[in-house]
């Protein structure tokens, strides 16, 4: 059986209003300092949604959410809901990208989108994030795009082309190999603005996204951006 996709978000939302998820989340607002101010889960999504508040503080939040959901037991489980629910804007824009890129039914995105972002949290490393709503759904929307495109090579190579044919330096070569080097040849042509470059041009973020992403204020990741963009034309013009 199915669910239409607002019907997840009641589902999560009347889930999280339920005597033993409040003694859940209790639990976890003694064990993270961060969201002890917060009575109920309704008031820390009021706090991250609808407060304009300092970004620094509310990254904060959630790092303490998705330290919970890395734990055990049922507080993890009430953490892990409380964070869909908080990362809900975020994804809801992910499955309407998706839908229109054509990665899949509006069942399959939907699903799709929640399994990645349960994954993506739980493998989080809190250690080497700056920022955790925006590292979650651009890693979210990324691998759903790159897992899209595999397969429209694989079906491309498996109708057109005969095995015995495809070159063995591609075969073994994996993306993140070949990010690696499309990032180190773009800052060879612009410096240290090449993964900007890769977020907006390539990857399909809007320039806020990744300056959100990058510790940049909305206005500075776009003057970046741009400049960024008038040396790569520039070096470019200079290739014979």
């Amino acid at each position: 059986m199915s669910f239409a996709w607002h019907e997840i978000r009641d589902h999560l939302m009347q889930s999280s209003t339920n005597l033993n998820f409040q003694r859940s989340f209790d639990a976890v607002r003694r064990e993270q300092a961060a969201l002890a101010a917060f009575r109920d889960p309704a008031a820390l999504l009021d706090g991250l949604h609808r407060t304009p508040g300092d970004q620094g503080q509310k990254n904060v939040i959630l790092s303490a959410l998705v330290g919970a959901v890395q734990g055990d037991g049922p507080a993890s489980d009430c953490a892990l809901t409380v964070l869909l629910l908080a990362l809900w804007p975020g994804l809801d824009a992910i499955r309407h990208r998706s839908i229109w890129r054509r990665l899949g039914t509006a069942d399959e995105v939907a699903s799709d989108v929640l399994a990645r972002t349960t994954e993506a949290v739980r493998g989080l490393d809190l250690g080497r994030v700056n920022w955790i709503a925006a590292t979650v759904l651009r890693n979210v929307e990324r691998d759903m795009i790159r897992v899209r495109q595999r397969d429209q090579a694989r079906e491309s190579l498996a109708s057109d082309i005969d095995p015995d044919d495809v070159p063995a330096d591609q075969a073994g070569r994996q993306p993140a190999v070949e990010d690696a080097h499309l990032q180190d040849d773009l800052r060879k042509l612009i410096g240290d603005d090449a993964l900007l470059v890769i977020r907006v041009a390539i990857e399909g973020f809007s320039q806020a996204e990744v300056a959100v992403e990058l510790g940049l204020t909305e206005a500075a990741g776009r003057k970046r951006y741009q400049r960024a963009m008038r040396r790569l034309r520039d070096a470019l013009e200079e290739i014979p």
